[in-house]
Protein backbone atom coordinates (compact mmCIF):
# COMPACT_ATOMS: atom_id res chain seq x y z
CA UNK A 1 0.00 0.00 0.00
CA UNK A 2 2.12 2.68 1.25
CA UNK A 3 5.62 2.98 2.62
CA UNK A 4 5.60 5.11 6.16
CA UNK A 5 2.47 5.04 8.54
CA UNK A 6 0.17 8.03 9.86
CA UNK A 7 -1.38 8.84 13.38
CA UNK A 8 -4.56 9.22 11.46
CA UNK A 9 -5.93 7.21 8.90
CA UNK A 10 -9.56 8.31 7.31
CA UNK A 11 -11.15 5.54 5.00
CA UNK A 12 -14.13 5.60 3.44
CA UNK A 13 -14.36 1.53 1.87
CA UNK A 14 -15.91 0.59 -1.24
CA UNK A 15 -18.68 -1.30 1.01
CA UNK A 16 -20.35 -4.25 -1.51
CA UNK A 17 -24.35 -4.12 -0.69
CA UNK A 18 -25.31 -7.18 -2.59
CA UNK A 19 -22.93 -9.92 -1.38
CA UNK A 20 -23.25 -13.54 -0.34
CA UNK A 21 -20.03 -15.72 1.03
CA UNK A 22 -18.09 -12.87 -0.33
CA UNK A 23 -18.81 -13.20 -3.83
CA UNK A 24 -20.74 -10.62 -5.91
CA UNK A 25 -24.39 -12.02 -6.41
CA UNK A 26 -25.75 -12.22 -9.95
CA UNK A 27 -28.73 -9.88 -9.51
CA UNK A 28 -26.65 -6.86 -9.43
CA UNK A 29 -26.40 -7.14 -13.03
CA UNK A 30 -29.97 -6.35 -14.39
CA UNK A 31 -31.83 -8.30 -17.00
CA UNK A 32 -29.87 -6.94 -19.99
CA UNK A 33 -27.02 -7.07 -18.86
CA UNK A 34 -26.96 -3.58 -17.59
CA UNK A 35 -24.55 -2.99 -13.89
CA UNK A 36 -26.99 -1.60 -11.24
CA UNK A 37 -26.87 -0.05 -7.71
CA UNK A 38 -23.85 0.97 -6.02
CA UNK A 39 -21.33 -0.80 -8.67
CA UNK A 40 -22.59 1.58 -11.46
CA UNK A 41 -20.67 4.49 -9.53
CA UNK A 42 -17.60 2.53 -8.58
CA UNK A 43 -16.09 -0.69 -7.76
CA UNK A 44 -16.71 -2.66 -4.63
CA UNK A 45 -14.56 -4.99 -2.93
CA UNK A 46 -15.84 -7.81 -0.83
CA UNK A 47 -15.95 -7.51 2.88
CA UNK A 48 -12.87 -10.33 3.42
CA UNK A 49 -10.61 -8.13 1.07
CA UNK A 50 -10.75 -4.70 2.67
CA UNK A 51 -10.41 -6.74 6.44
CA UNK A 52 -6.71 -8.12 4.91
CA UNK A 53 -5.81 -5.14 4.04
CA UNK A 54 -2.58 -3.57 5.33
CA UNK A 55 -3.15 -0.14 6.75
CA UNK A 56 -0.31 1.80 7.34
CA UNK A 57 -1.00 3.01 11.03
CA UNK A 58 1.56 4.20 13.58
CA UNK A 59 1.76 2.52 17.08
CA UNK A 60 -0.31 5.07 18.20
CA UNK A 61 -3.04 6.13 15.94
CA UNK A 62 -6.97 6.91 15.19
CA UNK A 63 -8.62 5.59 12.55
CA UNK A 64 -12.16 7.36 11.05
CA UNK A 65 -14.01 5.09 9.32
CA UNK A 66 -17.64 6.05 7.20
CA UNK A 67 -20.29 3.01 7.98
CA UNK A 68 -23.38 3.07 6.76
CA UNK A 69 -26.64 1.80 8.99
CA UNK A 70 -26.93 -1.43 6.75
CA UNK A 71 -22.77 -2.36 7.03
CA UNK A 72 -22.51 -1.13 10.87
CA UNK A 73 -21.77 -4.76 11.71
CA UNK A 74 -18.79 -5.48 9.07
CA UNK A 75 -17.19 -1.61 9.90
CA UNK A 76 -16.58 -2.99 13.42
CA UNK A 77 -14.97 -5.87 12.13
CA UNK A 78 -13.19 -3.95 9.62
CA UNK A 79 -11.69 -1.84 12.57
CA UNK A 80 -10.73 -4.64 14.74
CA UNK A 81 -9.24 -6.39 11.71
CA UNK A 82 -7.20 -3.41 11.23
CA UNK A 83 -5.93 -3.34 14.62
CA UNK A 84 -8.05 -0.83 15.99
CA UNK A 85 -10.54 -0.69 19.34
CA UNK A 86 -14.14 0.92 18.91
CA UNK A 87 -13.77 4.09 20.69
CA UNK A 88 -16.90 6.85 19.78
CA UNK A 89 -18.59 7.68 16.25
CA UNK A 90 -20.24 10.48 14.54
CA UNK A 91 -23.01 10.74 12.29
CA UNK A 92 -23.19 12.86 9.02
CA UNK A 93 -26.87 14.19 8.90
CA UNK A 94 -27.43 14.74 5.12
CA UNK A 95 -29.96 17.03 5.23
CA UNK A 96 -32.09 15.28 2.52
CA UNK A 97 -33.76 11.92 3.19
CA UNK A 98 -32.33 8.92 0.78
CA UNK A 99 -33.54 5.98 0.13
CA UNK A 100 -34.27 2.42 2.75
CA UNK A 101 -36.47 -0.37 2.65
CA UNK A 102 -37.01 0.12 6.68
CA UNK A 103 -36.62 4.24 7.24
CA UNK A 104 -35.60 6.64 4.62
CA UNK A 105 -31.46 6.84 5.60
CA UNK A 106 -30.82 9.83 5.56
CA UNK A 107 -27.44 9.74 7.68
CA UNK A 108 -23.98 8.09 7.52
CA UNK A 109 -21.86 6.74 10.65
CA UNK A 110 -18.14 7.53 10.97
CA UNK A 111 -16.89 5.03 13.78
CA UNK A 112 -13.36 6.27 15.86
CA UNK A 113 -11.00 3.52 16.38
CA UNK A 114 -7.98 3.90 18.69
CA UNK A 115 -5.04 1.87 18.21
CA UNK A 116 -1.98 2.48 21.16
CA UNK A 117 -2.19 5.66 22.93
CA UNK A 118 -2.95 8.25 20.68
CA UNK A 119 -3.22 11.62 21.73
CA UNK A 120 -6.60 12.99 21.89
CA UNK A 121 -8.33 15.67 19.58
CA UNK A 122 -6.97 19.38 20.01
CA UNK A 123 -10.23 20.43 19.00
CA UNK A 124 -13.51 18.67 19.58
CA UNK A 125 -17.15 19.50 18.07
CA UNK A 126 -20.73 17.99 18.31
CA UNK A 127 -21.55 14.04 16.97
CA UNK A 128 -23.68 15.40 14.34
CA UNK A 129 -22.22 16.74 11.30
CA UNK A 130 -24.45 18.55 8.98
CA UNK A 131 -24.08 18.68 5.70
CA UNK A 132 -25.73 18.64 2.52
CA UNK A 133 -24.80 15.62 0.41
CA UNK A 134 -24.22 16.33 -2.77
CA UNK A 135 -22.37 13.39 -5.40
CA UNK A 136 -22.76 9.79 -4.96
CA UNK A 137 -19.82 8.58 -2.25
CA UNK A 138 -19.05 12.08 -1.70
CA UNK A 139 -17.98 12.56 1.95
CA UNK A 140 -18.96 15.99 3.63
CA UNK A 141 -16.05 18.70 3.48
CA UNK A 142 -16.40 19.74 7.14
CA UNK A 143 -15.63 16.42 8.96
CA UNK A 144 -12.05 16.72 6.86
CA UNK A 145 -11.95 19.89 7.88
CA UNK A 146 -12.70 19.07 11.70
CA UNK A 147 -9.62 16.27 11.41
CA UNK A 148 -7.43 18.59 10.28
CA UNK A 149 -8.44 21.39 13.18
CA UNK A 150 -8.09 18.65 15.94
CA UNK A 151 -4.82 16.88 14.63
CA UNK A 152 -2.78 19.17 13.33
CA UNK A 153 0.87 18.61 12.41
CA UNK A 154 -0.24 14.58 12.79
CA UNK A 155 0.21 12.66 9.60
CA UNK A 156 -2.83 11.63 8.00
CA UNK A 157 -3.95 9.91 4.77
CA UNK A 158 -6.97 9.10 3.43
CA UNK A 159 -7.97 5.47 2.39
CA UNK A 160 -10.02 5.19 -0.65
CA UNK A 161 -9.59 8.37 -1.52
CA UNK A 162 -10.98 10.02 -4.85
CA UNK A 163 -9.13 12.84 -4.85
CA UNK A 164 -6.25 14.47 -3.64
CA UNK A 165 -6.15 16.80 -0.59
CA UNK A 166 -3.56 19.03 0.26
CA UNK A 167 -1.68 18.10 3.73
CA UNK A 168 -2.59 14.79 3.15
CA UNK A 169 -1.58 11.37 1.83
CA UNK A 170 -4.12 9.75 -0.18
CA UNK A 171 -4.57 5.73 -1.31
CA UNK A 172 -6.83 4.72 -3.82
CA UNK A 173 -7.71 3.74 -7.29
CA UNK A 174 -9.71 6.53 -8.11
CA UNK A 175 -7.16 9.29 -7.50
CA UNK A 176 -5.54 10.89 -10.20
CA UNK A 177 -1.95 11.06 -10.14
CA UNK A 178 -1.20 14.25 -12.13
Amino acid sequence: MVERTYEVIYADPPWRYREKDNKQLAFSHGKHGKVIGIEKFYATMPLCDIKVLEVPSSEDAWLLLWATATRLPEALEVLNAWGFKYWTCAIWDKIHLGLGWFFRVQHEILLVGKKGKPKLPEVTVRSIFAEKRTTHATKPVCVKEWIELAFPNRSKIELFARAKSEGWDVWGDEVNED
